[in-house]
């Protein structure tokens, strides 16, 4: 009978992030450096008031676009932190993490045959969405640019089909980060056009030497960005799936059919949660940010230390060093590295063919952890 299942689905695969990660699990003692997972647990405080909120009771359907309250601070928080500019009554969604937010999003823009234009490397998230939107995905090299998507590569790319864009900075896999500039730059190619911006900003909290910049600021681009955010990365809440949608009330009143009839609400107790975070939490982020920090400063000396060569993230929490110059292919060269030292990464073709040649190392993990990691990648590495 699978012949009858949706092809769009039958030809989706599996995560390379989870074939590694799922792999690294067959050896009981490999030091997995794999997943965007944050290690510190989530704040006191947040696990009290959602312990509070199910005490009372309040363990039922909230409205479809989530807690008036929660939708409140949401748009308290990003008005204070980055100056966005949101009405909490209908330019806002509370979904269930990110994923949803994404996934909600492209299917109210995409029409099949629709062009979506994505930087590459990239998170391989977004692709099977667009698939299964009836999208058609439209990735970009940026490997020239050094991981950063710019006016002169999106116009190259810019078709009668283009529906949308999608900028993730932040970026997962690389760490490269927009400036203002660099957006306003974009921005002005845009302006005159009817093509939608997709940013997803969850690693916003996590920007190391400047300021956050969103290109729903730059001029006539509020009414065609739609901004994805979330709990799981500013304030370690992964398994709480709590995402945000920041709209145009034009079209969050579309966006907000697909999520009612798909998941109905975010959970509730998850709500309340994050209304604690993103209130009494509002700066949870910033001692994480500070050992983060520390924390890339060390994995970066010791990659470049063993003659990788990688640009210096500016957010997020991940590296993407060149294994180029080794002759060996990314895949190979993780399967190899799992096998013979004992340390799982990410195969840098798991974020689309332009991340081929490089891995991705996440360093959300304990000090003493990348330590060990480190010092058995480097055995490695002297092997070949």
């Amino acid at each position: 009978m699978e012949h009858l299942l949706n092809a769009s689905v039958k030809d989706i695969q599996i995560s390379g992030i989870r074939k590694i990660a799922n792999a690294a699990a067959q050896y009981p003692n490999a030091i997995s450096l794999t997943i965007g997972q944050p290690d510190f647990p989530t704040p006191q405080h947040i696990i009290d008031a959602a312990g509070v909120a199910m005490n009372d009771g309040k363990t039922v359907y909230t409205p479809n676009a989530g807690l008036p309250a929660l939708r409140q601070a949401a748009t308290d928080f990003v008005r204070q932190k980055y100056g966005q500019d949101y009405n909490a009554n209908d330019e806002v969604i509370v979904t269930n993490g990110a994923s949803e937010a994404l996934d909600i999003t492209l299917r109210t823009l995409i029409t099949p045959g629709d062009e979506v234009i994505l930087p590459g490397p990239i998170y391989p998230g977004y692709e099977p969405l667009i698939r299964l939107s009836g999208g058609v995905p439209i990735y970009v090299d940026t490997r020239s640019t050094d991981f950063k998507l710019t006016a002169d590569l999106i116009e190259k790319h810019l078709s009668t089909r283009t529906k949308a864009i999608i900028l993730g900075y932040p970026s997962n896999p690389t760490g490269r980060v927009m400036s203002a500039t660099e957006l306003q730059e974009i921005a002005t190619l845009l302006q005159a056009r009817e093509v939608f911006v997709i940013s997803d900003e969850i690693y916003s909290e996590l920007i190391y030497d400047t300021p956050h910049q969103s290109i729903s600021l730059c001029d006539g681009m509020r009414d065609k960005t739609i901004v994805i955010n979330g709990l799981s990365k500013s304030h370690s809440m992964t398994g709480w799936r709590i995402g945000f949608t920041f709209a145009p009330a034009a079209l969050t009143q579309h966006m907000i059919k697909v999520h009612q009839y798909n998941v109905t609400c975010a959970s509730s107790v998850s709500q309340y949660a994050a209304l604690e975070a993103l209130t009494q939490g509002i700066d949870d982020a910033i001692p994480m940010k500070k050992e983060y920090q520390q924390r890339r400063d060390y994995v970066y000396d010791r990659l470049m230390n063993m003659g990788l060569t990688l640009t210096k993230p500016e957010g997020a929490f991940y590296l993407f060093p060149s294994i180029a110059h080794l002759n060996i292919g990314s895949m190979e060269f993780a399967l190899r590295l799992l096998d013979e030292a004992g340390v799982a990464v990410v195969p840098g073709d798991a974020f689309s063919e332009y991340g081929e040649g490089y891995i991705r190392i996440s360093y959300a993990y304990s000090q003493e952890v990348l330590t060990q990691g480190l010092d058995r990648l480097e055995q490695f590495i002297n092997t070949l």
